[in-house]
């Protein structure tokens, strides 16, 4: 069954369930886009591995003898991002990001942004993919529009124009073109299928408590809509 809400659902965020959505939702790009691209690219699956402090903390003391005190823990991340190469000269075309809550907090942040940097220095075309409420938006210069969620495409020669697909969470993730190399046609990314492909091979429907509120920062005409919304659909009583 695919998932309840008509774009992104928020239950999905939920730590204990974004790695695993996040991983799924690249298989799944990568499986949609591979068919379409061959012969003249390769679709790669590669994955980036680095420490951070503070995505997790340990508390330490013992009561009645010291104050107790949170300690920063270092912690492993591992990433999963597709790149787009030309299977000819295997140069890279096109990396596409899917972020995750370590991107957007932190060190971590501080590490994704000079990667990300290095790739709009390049030749390389940049899809960067924000299905996360939490965290400050990746920085844009200009034209930046207030919203849940957002998609950006970057054509290496358009630099530094960009186009940006915001988007709220009452409203279906939009379809957006992946750049590649001149001459060769863009295909249409239909995200929101993909979405509702993992959400329903997950058998997320049997396991999300839809009764539970989301913890997340909506405003508060978001966060009443999802309610409303769950009671038209039959998830809340």
């Amino acid at each position: 069954m695919p998932s309840p809400f008509p774009g992104m659902n928020p239950y999905l965020e939920h730590p204990d369930r974004w790695q695993t959505v996040h991983n799924r939702l690249i298989v799944a790009l990568a499986d949609y886009l591979t068919p379409l691209l061959l012969p003249k690219y390769q679709v790669d699956i590669d994955k980036r591995v680095y420490q951070v402090v503070g995505l997790n903390t340990l508390l330490v003391g013992r009561p009645d003898v010291t104050v107790p005190m949170t300690l920063p823990m270092p912690e492993e991340v591992r990433e999963a991002y597709l790149e787009v190469k030309d299977a000819a000269t295997r140069q890279v075309v096109t990396a596409i990001e899917i972020l995750s809550p370590a991107n957007k907090h932190g060190e971590g942040r501080q590490k994704y942004e000079e990667k990300r940097q290095k790739v709009l220095q390049s030749q390389t075309h940049l899809v960067e993919i924000d299905l996360l409420v939490r965290g400050k938006p990746l920085p844009i210069l200009t034209g930046a529009v207030a919203s849940d969620y957002r998609i950006l495409v970057s054509r290496s020669p358009d630099r530094p124009i960009a186009d940006l697909y915001p988007f709220n969470l009452p409203e279906p993730i939009p379809p957006f073109p992946l750049p590649l190399q001149d001459k060769t046609e863009e295909p249409t990314v239909d995200l929101q299928s993909l979405l509702h492909q993992v959400y329903d091979r997950s058998g997320y429907d049997y396991f999300i408590d839809y009764t539970e509120d989301v913890v997340l920062p909506f405003s508060k005409t978001t966060l009443l809509w999802i309610e409303e919304y769950l009671h038209q659909k039959g998830l809340r009583t």
